[in-house]
């Protein structure tokens, strides 16, 4: 039998880091997140590569950042060129799926998966693409504003709960026609991503799930509502473009959003509580790495910000635990990146990290893992809706820098001031500091091209959607087939053959 790990990936959507300051926060019922971190490697300082889904999650695939995908906002087509950890697993012989989200613009919707078994909750065309010629103007059909938070409280049901529990279905399904092979020595390895759109807003949560949290600790912001005044020019974008004026926010309406994101988060520890179990029931748990992540934050009301879009750390910080044959379970506070886990990933499934490298901006977390101190910066961008010139930062050690063109700069030490509350770059005390940081990111990024390469990407695409959809139009977006007549039992099956290859374990 192949020694290569099977990998299980449970990616989220939109879950705050800072509620995963070493695993779960205390204050949150999640039994199975909570027994995996137990024995994982824990990354607290994880952050986005992007804080938006699109391009945050094509640079979790390929591990390399906008500027070099593309892909900046949620309408940017990912290109097919781009290897990604699939296409890296693929070639090296492991059978790759995926269930659920992944936000794949564009006509390829499987960018090194052998086999999708869900479409996408999102659109995958160019519908949703913003515009810097015109600063400020609102697209009110798609641009995230403040209904999801005056809105929020309990339903049985929902267009997400819908999509997260055919995800969860299908996904526990895969595991046992893996299963079913898991005793042939000439088995693939294989690699199955579990994607989620829960805790995303609307922040609606099932009765069972809201009950959780009535008293829960944590639903009032750490900060509150900070005016629109007092906010730095990208927070003021922000508001603006999530409609803020149309919107009475009250402190009912912010506890009962946190409330009911809490919620989602212990309704997704159930979801992802069936898929392990039935991991563990089918006997292949032990051979299996289990990686658990988010694509992006929410700050939740922290400074009166909602959603993610910034380089706060509730809106850019990411839960990242990762466990399996080998992997010491420890807490690792260095910063990393979600465009390590490409590397890592390749790394760990005995992939020639040669192969792989000259096609990610990431490094692998293996040497880390194993004790070896990591000094390298985490990097990110934000080129997308509510701002109108793109934004650059970096993480390194305790401090965080962010540039945008259009802005003072922001600076600051995450160790003496972990809630941001204090913009350090006026400060003469860290003028070197900041010297510094400034230098690394005029070298790094050319600003000017940067903000030249979106402007022309966002042009051409408003230029293909409207001719696209003037006429007939054809969805890119993915649909799952199913043979029906090769599914349960037909009379071209032998039923004695059919009803013994699909029992798992055989004969017992």
């Amino acid at each position: 039998m192949t020694t290569r790990p099977n990998i299980l990936i449970f990616m989220v959507d939109q879950l705050n880091g800072t509620l995963f300051p070493d695993g779960p926060a205390d204050f949150l019922h999640t039994p199975v997140l909570r027994a995996l971190a137990e024995r994982s490697a824990r990354f607290s300082n994880c952050y986005t590569a992007s804080p938006l889904c699109a391009p945050g999650r094509a640079s979790f695939m390929s591990g390399q950042l906008p500027s070099r995908t593309g892909v900046y906002d949620n309408a940017a087509e990912f290109s097919s060129s781009i290897p990604t950890f699939a296409h890296h697993l693929r070639r090296a012989g492991y059978r790759t799926v995926l269930s659920g989200k992944m936000h794949f613009v564009g006509p390829d919707q499987l960018h090194g998966f052998e086999e999708r078994l869900t479409t996408d909750i999102y659109p995958a065309d160019f519908g949703w693409t913003p515009d810097y010629r015109k600063p400020g103007e609102r697209i009110d059909w798609w641009y995230h504003n403040l209904g999801s938070v005056t809105g929020a409280g309990v339903a049985e049901t929902s267009n997400q709960m819908e999509y997260d529990d055919e995800v969860a279905f299908h996904a526990e399904a895969e595991i046992y026609r893996l299963a079913r092979t898991s005793d042939n020595p000439d088995r693939r390895p294989w690699c199955l991503t579990v994607s989620f759109t829960h805790p995303h807003d609307p922040y609606v949560a099932r009765r069972q799930y809201w009950d959780l949290y009535t008293d829960c600790p944590a639903l009032e912001p750490t900060i509150g509502t900070i005016p629109v005044d007092e906010q730095d020019p990208h927070s003021r974008r922000l508001y603006e473009a999530n409609d803020y004026r149309s919107f009475d926010i009250g402190p009912e309406d912010v506890r009962r959003s946190r409330q009911a994101y809490f919620a989602n988060i212990s309704y997704l520890d159930g979801l992802i509580g069936r898929v392990s179990d039935a991991l563990t029931r089918t006997r292949m748990a032990d051979d299996t790495i289990v990686l658990f992540c988010s694509d992006h934050g929410d700050m939740l009301g922290e400074r009166g910000l909602w959603f993610k879009m910034s380089f706060f750390e509730g809106s850019a910080r990411v839960p990242l635990m990762i466990a399996g044959p080998g992997i010491p379970a420890a807490t690792h506070l260095t910063p990393v990146s979600t465009i390590d886990v490409t590397p890592t990933i390749a790394d760990l499934a005995g992939v020639d990290l040669g192969e792989v490298l000259p096609w990610t901006d990431g490094e692998s977390l293996q040497p880390m893992m194993a004790g070896t101190r990591r000094t390298s910066p985490v990097l990110m961008e934000y080129a997308a809706e509510g701002s109108y010139a793109p934004l650059v930062a970096i993480r390194d050690g305790r401090w965080k820098a962010v540039h945008c063109e259009l802005d003072p700069p922001m600076l600051f030490d995450l160790e003496t001031d972990p809630a941001e509350q204090r913009n350090l770059a006026a400060d003469p005390d860290h003028a070197d500091i900041l010297a510094g940081f400034m230098e690394r990111i005029r070298g790094r990024w050319d600003m000017d091209r940067f903000d030249a390469d979106v402007r022309h990407s966002q042009a051409g695409r408003w230029v293909v959607y409207e001719a696209l959809r003037n006429g007939a139009y054809y969805p890119w977006d993915f649909q799952p087939l199913q043979k029906a007549s090769e599914r349960y039992m037909r009379n071209h099956m032998d039923l004695n053959v059919l009803e013994e290859s699909k029992r798992f374990p055989r004969g017992e």
